[in-house]
């Protein structure tokens, strides 16, 4: 492995600040967290500065038994600590991408990486208490997050609670009872289904319930929450909050499968049968890709990448709901109507980019693929 130059890193001139897209980087550490959980970190040879919003993702681009496959991570650590940036992951099983990380991504190693993205973050929602609620590895977002009100000694009151199968599941563990003795104002709950044999546990047992959270944060009414686990996990918070008359407008969750994707195989075969109709409905568009100079006449409401599957074209896709960014392409005359779910900053819209999975044609549209 090639080392590193760490007076790179402190020349301004040689240094540069991560943007949106595609990187190819290299997994610098590997850490074993819990028995079934490992965090990655990446780096560039070329010094970057990753900076993100704290609860934005990445996607990693894999090569799996000669498939591509995209999934979608968030980042654990905090931008705080800038020029690298860590992924955790929990071994699931029959899951295809994480198992095969957990075998075959080892220090070293190149891979591409799509990002940042996402809308999931506490920068755009300042406030002077919140209370961060995780269960599993859903922790990997609101631990960003607080690692960066930590790092950089923000006046924010933080209640940390989360939720874990076992006392040996915690992940971060040794790390969260760093903070909660560092700093006055990280106050840190943790909260476990069981406890297995030989094991001694004094925190809370069972499952969050309306009690536990009033013991654990008796003013969770007045701050602004963010919470991330499971989709159980995500609805009993919901359920929860609703009968305690919370105001969701101060409610932020992670959305990875949030909302089912829609059926892209399903919708490209229908269009591919629509083209085979030699005379197009009167409310259809073209729609152009300058890069391959092919062209398609679609009817209105088809999805850009739908268009471009139609003439041979694969712009490269994850989630298929706007979320990951993968799909991100340049829109250089007209428009379409896009409705994504965080994949894509409001710069990246100004400048003419739509992700293609979620961007419908409105009108004739040319596009820079």
């Amino acid at each position: 492995m090639t080392s590193f130059n760490s007076s790179d890193y402190l020349n301004p001139v040689n240094t540069q600040t991560w943007t949106n897209g595609r990187h190819l980087v290299r997994c610098l550490k590997v850490t074993q967290e819990t028995r079934d959980v490992r965090t990655y970190c990446f780096s560039l040879q070329q010094p970057v500065l990753f900076f993100f919003k704290p609860g934005q993702f990445v996607t990693l681009e894999l090569e799996i038994e000669g498939e591509q496959l995209m999934r979608s991570y968030t980042i654990s650590s905090a931008p705080s600590i800038p020029y690298s940036f860590s992924i955790t992951v929990k071994r699931v099983p029959g899951g295809i991408v994480s198992n095969w990380i957990h075998d075959n991504l080892n220090e070293g190693d190149l891979i591409p990486v799509h990002g940042p993205v996402g809308q999931f973050n506490c920068i755009d929602y300042p406030a002077e208490k919140v209370l961060f609620l995780s269960g599993g590895v859903g922790i990997t977002p609101v631990m960003s997050m607080a690692r960066w009100f930590f790092n950089t000694n923000a006046e924010v009151d933080m209640v940390f609670a989360h939720s874990a199968r076992t006392p040996s599941d915690i992940i971060y563990r040794a790390e969260l009872d760093y903070m909660s003795t560092r700093i006055e104002n990280f106050k840190l709950h943790l909260i476990c289904e069981q406890s297995e044999t030989g094991q001694v546990w004094s925190g809370y047992r069972g499952l969050l319930n309306r009690d536990m959270l009033q013991l654990i944060a008796p003013d969770f009414k007045e701050r602004e929450i963010f919470c991330c686990g499971p989709t159980p996990y995500m609805a009993a918070i919901q359920q929860l909050l609703t009968d305690a008359g919370f105001d969701f407008t101060h409610y932020h969750e992670e959305s990875f499968g949030a909302t089912p994707p829609s059926d892209i195989a399903a919708a490209e075969e229908q269009a591919e049968g629509a083209a085979e109709v030699e005379e197009v409905d009167i409310d259809s568009h073209w729609v152009t890709f300058q890069e391959s100079g092919k062209s398609i006449q679609v009817p209105k409401g088809t999805m850009l990448h739908e268009a471009a599957a139609i003439v041979g074209l694969t712009i490269p896709k994850a989630c298929g709901m706007g979320i990951c960014g993968t799909c991100r392409v340049k829109v250089t005359s007209g428009q379409g109507e896009m409705n994504h779910n965080g994949g894509i900053s409001d710069e990246e819209i100004e400048e003419g980019y739509v992700l293609s999975c979620c961007t419908s044609v409105t009108e004739n549209v040319e596009v820079d693929c």
